[in-house]
Order: C-alpha cells, then structure tokens, then sequence
C-alpha cells in the first residue's frame, strides 16, 4: 500500500519537463531499443490476440474499490491528436480512411433524428461550400491585384486628381477634354514633376513593389496543379479544383478588373493566319526557350545555395533593399524596364494598327489600300529600330535581374519575368522575319504564300510564342502551359505553334539538365519529395531498403499490453521517430498497428492533466478488452483509439519498383515491412529517396532533408 501511495505521490513524473518529448520527429528508419531480440521461430507461447482476451466482468480489481479500473481517456476527441507538425508529410492512406469512418458514423446517426439527418446533409456538401468560398475568395483578391497592380504600376508616373484611386486610364475614361487618338493625355492625369511645381505636398516616397498579376486562366490553373505541383491528385480533388476555379473566373469576371470584360491579362487579335514555314522559327524560338530554362535554373540554384550557405541569408530584408535599389537604378533610363513587366509582355504581344502610337509601330506607310482589319508588312521606322536595341538591353537586364530576384523573401515571381524574356526575343526575331519577308518576298521560302504588299508576318506572335517557350524551359510544363498561354491571349487558333515550341523547350531543356525550376528548389530546401516523372527500372526488393540492415540496432517498438508510461514516455525522449509499430509481444513480433508519435504525447499528456491515478507505473493497453487488474495497482491507460489498425504493409519479398509505386500513387508516409504476418522492418519516403538516389550511383548519405 506504503509503495502505491509513493507511485501516487509521484504521479506528475516528469511532467514538469514532458514538452521536451515534442522535439522534431523525422519520417525517419524506426530502430529499436537496446536489449531486445527478435525472434522468428514459430513458438507456442504467442500471446493471445484481443478477441482471445476476455473481460471479467465480476472482477472488483482493488484499488480504491473501483469496479473498472482501465481509462480510456479517447472516448471525446482530444485536440491535436490526429494532426501533423508543420513540415511534416501527410499520410493520405490514413487520412481516407479515417474521413471514410467519420462519414460512415455520420451516416449511421443520420436515421436517428431530424438534427442528424440535417447535420448529415450539412457534412455531404461542406466540401463543395468550401470550394465555393475559395473560388469567391481567390476571384476577389484576382481582381483586387488586378487593379492594385496597375494603380501601382502608373503611380510611378503621377496621380489622379479626379480621384486618387483611379489609374491612368481609368482616370481618362470620364475626361470630356480628351480625344480617341489622344486619350492618354488628359488634364485629371497629372505626373509627378507637374504636381511638384504647382503643389511636399506630394513628396511622400512611394516606392512601387512588383506585384504578380492574377492570369485569369482557370482551367490552365487547374492543369498546372495537376501537372506540376500535386503528385497525389485523386478525381475528388480534380473536380473540386475545377469547381473553385470556375467560382474564382466568374468572381473575376464579375469585377471586371481590366475594363474590357475579359478575363484574359494579354488580350490578342491577330488578323493574319500563321503559315508552316513559320514552325521553323517558331522552333528555334523553343531551342532559345531551353537554353534558357537550363542557364535560368542553374545560376539561380547557385545563387539560392549560396545564400542558403553563407551571411547573406541571415540579411533577407538588406538583400531585397539592395536588389530593389539595382534594378530602380538600372531599369529607371529604359523605358522598356521601367514600364511594368506586365505592360511590356502586352504591349509585345500587340498587332500594331493605324492608331497605336508605340515605337514598336512606327512602320513608312507605303501603302494605298488594305483590308479591313488589315494593314500590310511596312519597312520599319526610325522608332522600330530604336525599339530593337533598347528591347536587346531590356533583354539582358531582364535574364540577370530574374536569376537573382527569383527566391527572395519577397513575391518577385517566375511566370511574368520567364514570359517576358521570351516576349522580347520573340519580338525580335518576329521584326527580323517580317523585314525579311518584305525586302526578300521573291526568295523561295516566301514567293509562294507571301506577296508584295501583303500582311504576311506578325511579330506579336513570335513574341507570345517566345514567352511560352521561355516558361516552359523553366518549369518543364507542356500541357498546363500550352492551355495557360491560349486562355492568357484568346488566341486559340495559335495552339500548333505553342505546342511546338513547349515541347521544344522542354526537350532541349531536359538534355541539358532533367529537372525543372520547382524540382530543384525541393531538392535544394531538402523536402523528401518523390518525383513521379521517371519509371524505377531496379530490380531490388523491399528488404534491400529497409530498415533496420543488418548490424543494425533492432526496431523499436511497443507491445500491446505491458508497457507502462514511464517505458513509452523513455522511448520518446530517447528517439525522433515520428511514429511506432504496435506488437503482442517482443518474442512474437505479430504485428497490430501503428501509433504516431504526436498522438502518443498528447494523449498521455492530456491523461496527466485530466485524470487522477495515472502515475508513471500505469499500463499502457492498446487492446480492446480490459484485462483483469489486481488490487492496489495504479489505474492503467487505454489508448486503442489513437492505434492505427491498418497500416500499410508489404512483405520483404515485394519488388521496389512496386513499393515505389505505392509511395508515389498513394501518398505514403511509411509502410511496414513483414514476413508471414510479423514485422522485419519499416520503409519511410526518405529511404526510398535515399535507394534511388544510390541506384543513380549517388552518394545517399548526401541527400539531405530539411
């Protein structure tokens, strides 16, 4: 009794200091503790499994005469158990299924009442209000950047007078003191050198920040998630992201950011059909777009490494003072640079018409007679040519500036910057072809589809595919990207020449280096992330990678009814796994489940707290059946709730290939390892990383995760 009482007594053993258990866990091999074998000769002393345990009802188990004295402290849900730490991967296979039990629970109940019934419903279509909640949410905020970006943008330039809230054009759009040819100019637009002559008080310093413009491309979005950031994607998640995008285009289109009803950000009309010579530059605008990607990705991998691994990562905010200070300094002479990144993809992609007052315009009108919507290729002018070398300057400064403002701690972001470098060359290269084609419109590449006097070239084509080849050499996209770039332009009708130079950019771009902008970042940051672009072709077996090897320390694990808290809580402290397999016995090794880490935690924690008795010495059961307690024993603690029963197995025999497979399909955290139903050894992701990476003759001690 003196000894039980003491047990009492100590009931808060290290309770003071049971935060400290909390420390990161990794997905890592799970090893065992010193002291134990494992033995896998059939024997006859297997313990019973719970169905064999029966409860002995009329045993009055001592202790304070409690009739039953085993705690089940799970019976209402605990906060936090069942939840993950941040950075930490999702086990999909145990979040379906235990979404799969609450739905079936909910629908069992559902017959009992009205209220049940309602809450039944409720639950069936929360998925979707959700979803329509984030589409309205994230059409909102499109169009709030929308029209933040270009009042920011003309900012740099002046203020309206008429109402401080209004851009450029908007600002013009209600002037009756303005003509069609002139409506950039009128007198409510005032600059900034203007307002400083006539009124401090406008000398507030604002400085304009790039801001990434919504693309207003729905379904490309959807294709870009399903292409290129989700490895796991069931149907589920595909037609919800649909539904999402289509509230977020119509919230979009409702508000209407760009004034022209359209949802698109680089509205094109192009009057002159493409013709097939015309694949020819149209693929060398590919092949430019994959040297690119590939120079792109490795001097921005260099950069971000070095500012991972010296002082110049532990100075973000001087790092994005001083890159902002350079590229005001730099870009402010151009007029190309210092327009928005956004207006200068718009303004390359554009057809020039008899009104468009744009350098890029300024063609000799040696002409007579066109037809409607129509205006034949013209030698270029005086403004053209000039255009030429500052977009050649632009060019250079765009790829330096882009390499080192990508990964910043601020949203410099990839898309426009990519598409702008692939704007300007192919808006070169178009000027180029369509001053040949009029000088040289007799040669045999041209005699036979272009005449004299004819619009045979548009150089706002070469420069919508030349951003499409740029993007994609940088993130490898083909599909998504071709879909992203005709619902960016309306130009539907140019998906040959997209999808001819996507896939140029790629190929060239994968023969320099396989991975793509966001693959290396992963890499870089050390997330254990499976690619699932390339096939595991080794013919290795599940026990060539499990853990533990040989000569290793035994797996560490817990048995289902004689541990006591203090031997769990002495497991935790000692070892970061993230979570243990569940035995009958140590002699037995027949396994019974899983338990995660942060669950065990909370769970004895909230015992502590919550429950008088439970004391250091308490037996911890994973069983579903009390089994008999004898007198004057602290209470013990039941935690078959938290146990998962079904955690993924294969045996040692299963094909790599095929556990590859699984991790990447299903989404895995771990999976565990068997022979003839009793546990060998555990898989996590990063052991997987780790064997394909020395299958690839890789050092894999040198993959290192974060």
């Amino acid at each position: 009794m003196a000894t039980w009482q003491g047990a009492m007594d100590n009931r808060g053993f290290q309770q003071g200091s049971f935060n400290s258990f909390q420390s990161s866990s990794s997905d890592e091999d799970l090893m065992d503790i010193p002291g134990t074998a494992m033995d896998f000769s059939m024997r006859d002393d297997v313990p019973p499994l719970d169905g064999e345990i029966e409860e002995d009802k009329s045993y009055n188990g001592g202790g304070i005469g409690s009739s039953n004295r085993m705690m089940d402290f799970l019976e209402e849900p605990i906060p936090g158990v069942g939840t993950y730490d941040d950075f930490n991967t999702i086990d999909w296979v145990r979040e379906k299924s235990r979404d799969r039990d609450r739905h079936r629970e909910i629908t069992n109940k559902s017959k009992e009442s009205t209220w049940a019934l309602i809450h039944s419903v409720s639950d069936a279509f929360s998925g979707w209000l959700l979803m329509l909640l984030i589409g309205l949410l994230s059409g909102s905020l499109a169009g709030l950047i929308d029209i933040s970006a270009h009042w920011m943008t003309d900012l740099k330039e002046g203020i309206c007078t008429g109402g401080i809230w209004f851009n450029h054009e908007h600002c013009c759009w209600n002037s009756q003191h303005v003509t069609f040819e002139d409506r950039d100019k009128c007198p409510e637009w005032n600059s900034w050198s203007q307002l400083i002559i006539s009124t401090n008080e406008v000398l507030s310093a604002a400085a304009a920040a790039g801001v990434s413009v919504a693309f207003g491309a729905p379904i490309g979005g959807v294709l870009f998630s399903l292409e290129e950031v989700s490895y796991y994607f069931p149907l589920k998640t595909l037609w919800r992201s649909f539904f999402a995008a289509l509230v977020a285009a119509f919230t979009l289109r409702s508000i209407n950011p760009f004034g022209n009803s359209r949802l698109v950000l680089f509205y094109v009309e192009f009057h002159t059909p493409w013709h097939l010579f015309e694949l020819v530059p149209f693929i060398l605008l590919g092949i430019f777009g994959g040297l690119w990607g590939a120079l792109f990705i490795r001097a921005n991998i260099a950069w971000c490494r070095k500012r991972k691994t010296t002082q110049l990562g532990k100075y973000p905010v001087i790092e994005v003072l001083v890159m902002t200070a350079i590229t005001a300094i730099l870009a402010f002479p151009n007029e190309y640079t210092r327009m928005s990144t956004s207006e200068l993809i718009s303004e390359l992609f554009n057809d020039c018409g008899l009104l468009d007052s744009s350098k890029l315009c300024d063609y000799e009108n040696r002409f007579n007679t066109s037809k409607a919507g129509e205006l034949p290729d013209r030698p270029a002018g005086v403004g053209v040519y000039s255009a030429m070398w500052q977009l050649a300057l632009t060019l250079i400064l765009k790829i330096v500036i882009t390499i080192f403002t990508f990964g910043m701690k601020i949203p410099s972001g990839l898309f426009i910057p990519s598409m702008a470098v692939g704007a300007i060359a192919g808006r070169l290269l178009g000027v180029g072809m369509e001053q040949l084609a009029y000088y040289h419109h007799d040669w045999a590449i041209f005699n036979s589809w272009c005449s004299q006097g004819a619009d045979c070239i548009t150089p706002g084509l070469y420069a919508m595919v030349g951003a499409a080849a740029c993007l994609g050499g940088v993130t490898r996209m083909t599909v998504s990207l071709v879909v992203i770039m005709f619902e960016l332009t309306g130009g539907l009708e140019y998906i040959v020449p997209l999808m001819a130079a996507a896939m140029t950019s790629k190929w060239v771009a994968d023969a320099l280096g396989r991975e793509g902008i966001y693959d290396a970042h992963i890499r870089l940051n050390g997330y254990p992330f499976l690619e699932a672009k390339e096939e595991f072709a080794h013919k290795t077996l599940a026990m060539d990678v499990m853990k533990p090897r040989r000569n290793d320390p035994l797996l560490t694990v817990l048995t289902q009814d004689s541990m006591t808290v203090e031997d769990v809580e002495t497991i935790i402290s000692e070892t970061t796994y993230s979570g243990f397999p569940v035995v009958v016995s140590r002699e037995s090794q027949r396994l019974v489940g899983f338990v995660l880490r942060r669950d065990l935690i909370i769970s004895i924690e909230n015992a502590r707290k919550k429950q008088d008795g439970v004391v250091s010495t308490s037996v911890i059961y994973f069983t579903e059946h009390s089994p008999p307690v004898p007198p004057y024993t602290p209470p013990t603690l039941k935690l078959r709730n938290i146990l998962d029963l079904s955690p993924f197995t294969v045996t040692d025999l299963t094909p790599m290939e095929i556990v590859v497979d699984i991790f990447r399909k299903l989404g895995l955290r771990q999976c565990l390892v068997t022979h003839n139903g009793r546990l060998l050894g555990i898989i996590t992701k990063k052991d997987v990383l780790k064997h394909i990476a020395q299958m690839a003759n890789q050092d894999p001690d040198s993959i290192l995760f974060n």
